[in-house]
C-alpha cells in the first residue's frame, strides 16, 4: 500500500489539525464546566463549535457512500480521525462521533428513502442525535445470538419489549432516534437470521430510560451510557431496516468503518498522551534530574511511541484493505486492530498517569478521561476475546489446511 497521502488527505489534515488548535483544545476546559452547568443537554460552546466547523466546510467526513460526505475512502479519513481523536470532544463538533456515524452509515446504505428522509437528514446536519441499542444486562452480548429483546409483528406494526444497557448516547436530550437490535423469529434454526434491526423514536410510549450508567465513576455526560426498557413499544413496520432476520448482515456493515474510526481515535488519543508525558517529564524535576535524563523514563516514551507507530500501521493496512477487498475480506485485520490499538491506548495512557503523578489523576489534564475511554473500546463493538477468538479460528483452519 501507498502510505503517501493525496494532496486532497493532506489539505484536509492542515485544516482539521488548523481548526483543532483554533477552537477544539482552547474549548476544552469551558466544554467540561458547562457539562455541569447543563448535564444531559449538548454544551452552548458545542452548538458553537459545530456552527464553525460546519461554516469550514469539515462536516461529514466520514461518510464516503453518500452526497452528503466528503467521499473520503476508509484510508483517506484515517488519518482525520486520529487527529478528531486527541481530543475527547472533536468528533462531536465535526459531526464525526460514534454512534451517530455508525448509524447514519446504516441508514445511507440499508434505509429507505423514507427512513432517510425522516432520520438520516437531520442526523446529517446535526439537529439530532442517535443511540444504538443491542448490549442487554441479562445475557452475554459479546455474542450477539443471545439477545433477547422480541420484535414482534403486529399487523402494520412491531411490538418490541425488552432490556437493554450500556446505550451510549441515549440519556442526551438530542438522542431522538434509537436503531434497536432484538429477535423477530426467535426459532430460526439459523441462529444469525434471528435478529433484526428497527427504528424506534425514543419518545415512543413505552421507552423507558432507566437511567445513566457509570464508566469508573464516570456518567459521560452529556452522551451517557443509558439503561432502557422497551415496554410494549409499538412502531410501525415501515420502520424495519432491509428486513426481518438482517440485522447480522447490516451490523457488518455498520462495524467495519466504525472499528477503524474508534482505532484512528485512540491512535489520537494515545499521540496526544505520549506528548504530553514527553513534555510534562522534560519538565519535572526529580531525584535531582529531570525526569527525562532518567533511563527508566526515556524506556517508557520510546517503548511508547513504537506501540502507537505499530497500530497506527496496522490501521491503515486495515483501512485501505477494506477500500479493496471491503469488510468481509479485510476481517482479519478488523479483528487484529480491534485488538492492538485498544490495549495500546491503555498502556500508553497509563504510563503518561504515572508520569504525571496525582495530577494525572484528576481533571487538570486529559488522561483519566482518555483511559476510562479507551478501556471502553476495549468492550465495544465487541471485546478483545471474540475478535481473538474469531481471528485464531481463522489461523488454525487457514494453516490446517
Amino acid at each position: 500500500m501507498d502510505f503517501d497521502y493525496s494532496d486532497k488527505v493532506k489539505e484536509l489534515q492542515a485544516r482539521v489539525q488548523q481548526f483543532m488548535e483554533e477552537h477544539i483544545y482552547p474549548a476544552e476546559t469551558l466544554y467540561e464546566q458547562q457539562v455541569q452547568e447543563h448535564r444531559w443537554d449538548t454544551p452552548p460552546v458545542m452548538q458553537e463549535l459545530k456552527k464553525k466547523a460546519k461554516a469550514a466546510e469539515l462536516w461529514n467526513l466520514f461518510l464516503p457512500e453518500s452526497e452528503h460526505g466528503a467521499g473520503l475512502s476508509n484510508l483517506e479519513y484515517a488519518p482525520l480521525a486520529e487527529l478528531m481523536g486527541r481530543s475527547l470532544i472533536a468528533s462531536e463538533a465535526f459531526n464525526c462521533s460514534a454512534p451517530d456515524t455508525g448509524n447514519m452509515e446504516v441508514l445511507a446504505r440499508y434505509g429507505t428513502e423514507e427512513q432517510k428522509a425522516q432520520w438520516l437528514a437531520p442526523l446529517l446536519n446535526g439537529d439530532i442525535r442517535s443511540a444504538f441499542a443491542m448490549t442487554e444486562p441479562k445475557v452475554a452480548s459479546s455474542d450477539a445470538t443471545n439477545i433477547e429483546t422480541s420484535i414482534v409483528r403486529d399487523g402494520d406494526d412491531y411490538i418490541i419489549n425488552g432490556h437493554k444497557f450500556y446505550i451510549s448516547g441515549a440519556s442526551n436530550q438530542h438522542c431522538k432516534i434509537l436503531i434497536v437490535m432484538g429477535k423477530t423469529d426467535a426459532e430460526n434454526p439459523d441462529r444469525y437470521r434471528q435478529q433484526s434491526m428497527i427504528l424506534v423514536p425514543m419518545d415512543t410510549p413505552g421507552v423507558e430510560v432507566i437511567r445513566p450508567m457509570q464508566v469508573f465513576g464516570f456518567d459521560d455526560a452529556p452522551e451517557g451510557h443509558a439503561e432502557i426498557k422497551f415496554n410494549n413499544v409499538r412502531v410501525p413496520a415501515a420502520n424495519m431496516l432491509l428486513g426481518e432476520g438482517r440485522g447480522f448482515e447490516i451490523a457488518q456493515g455498520r462495524l467495519g468503518p466504525g472499528r477503524i474510526h474508534h482505532c484512528m481515535r485512540l491512535i489520537g488519543v494515545a499521540q496526544r498522551a505520549l506528548e504530553t508525558m514527553a513534555k510534562r517529564a522534560s519538565e519535572r524535576e526529580v531525584f535531582g534530574r529531570v525526569m527525562a535524563r532518567h533511563g527508566g523514563v526515556r524506556e517508557v516514551l520510546a517503548k511508547s511511541q513504537c506501540e502507537i507507530e505499530q497500530a497506527r500501521l496496522l490501521t491503515l493496512k486495515a483501512a485501505d484493505r477494506m477500500d479493496k477487498v471491503g469488510n468481509k475480506g479485510a476481517k482479519d485485520l478488523i479483528a487484529m486492530i480491534k485488538i492492538v490499538a485498544p490495549q495500546m491506548a491503555c498502556n500508553v495512557l497509563d504510563r503518561a498517569i504515572q508520569i504525571h503523578g496525582a495530577a494525572g489523576l484528576g481533571q487538570d489534564f486529559f488522561l483519566a478521561r482518555g483511559y476510562a475511554y479507551a478501556r471502553i473500546i476495549r468492550l465495544a463493538d465487541g471485546p478483545d476475546e471474540v475478535h481473538m477468538m474469531q481471528l485464531g479460528r481463522g489461523i488454525a483452519a487457514a494453516y490446517s489446511a
